[in-house]
C-alpha cells in the first residue's frame, strides 16, 4: 500500500528541507521512498510542490489529482491551489500564513478572502494553524517548515524518537535545538 504526501508552498519557505526530513524518517523505517521536487518558479514567491510517496514498493513519485493522502501546505493560497489533488478522505494541514503572489504585489489581483473557510466548505478535512507565530516562538520565522513537520507527525505512526533522530541527522547542528522546539510546538499546538 502506497501513501502519497504533497508538500506545497512558496519558494524560500523550506519545502525541500521538510521533504528531506519526512523522507529520511520514512527511510529509517525501511519504506521504499520516492521524492520528486517540482520547482516551478522556485525563486522567492513562486509556487513549489514536492511529492513524497512511500510504501513497500513505489514505482513513480508523481501524484495525480485525487491521490494525495496528505497535503502539507505552507501557505493558504497554495492549499487552495493544490486542493484538487487531495483524496476525499485525505488530510490538509495548512499554515494560515498568507504570502502575496506576484499579481497581488503588482496590484493586478487581490488576495482571496477567507480561503481556509472556503476550503472547509468543500468538505476537506483541514488542520489549520498559524505556523509562523509558532516558528517565531521557536526562535526563527524560517522554522515554519519544521513546525509543519511537527504537525504532520500527529498523522503518522512514527515514534517521536524516530522524528528526533531524523532532525538530528538532517538539520544543521547550529539550528538543531531551535528546530526541535519548532517540531514540538507544531506537534502539540491546540
Amino acid at each position: 500500500m502506497t501513501k502519497n504526501i504533497m508538500i506545497v508552498g512558496v519558494g524560500g519557505q523550506g519545502t525541500l528541507l521538510a521533504s528531506r526530513v519526512l523522507g529520511n524518517a520514512l527511510l529509517s523505517l525501511n519504506y521504499d521512498v520516492k521524492i520528486s521536487e517540482v520547482h516551478g518558479m522556485s525563486q522567492r514567491g513562486g509556487s513549489v510542490v514536492t511529492y513524497v510517496k512511500y510504501g513497500d514498493k513505489v514505482c513513480s513519485p508523481i501524484i495525480e489529482k485525487g491521490e494525495a493522502d496528505v497535503i502539507l501546505a505552507f501557505e493558504s493560497l497554495e492549499a487552495a491551489r493544490w486542493l484538487p489533488y487531495l483524496k476525499k478522505d485525505g488530510k490538509l494541514i495548512v499554515n494560515t500564513q498568507q504570502i502575496d503572489p506576484m499579481p497581488v504585489i503588482t496590484g493586478a489581483a487581490q488576495y482571496p478572502e477567507n480561503i481556509i473557510e472556503k476550503i472547509k466548505e468543500t468538505g476537506a478535512n483541514v488542520d489549520a494553524l498559524d505556523c509562523l507565530a509558532l516558528a517565531e516562538q521557536a526562535g526563527s520565522p524560517k522554522a515554519v517548515n519544521i513546525v509543519l513537520i511537527g504537525r504532520l507527525s500527529n498523522y503518522f505512526d512514527i515514534s517521536d524518537d524516530v522524528w528526533q533522530k531524523t532532525l538530528e541527522s538532517t538539520v544543521p547542528a547550529k539550528f538543531l535545538e531551535m528546530n526541535k522546539k519548532a517540531f514540538s510546538l507544531g506537534k502539540n499546538a491546540d
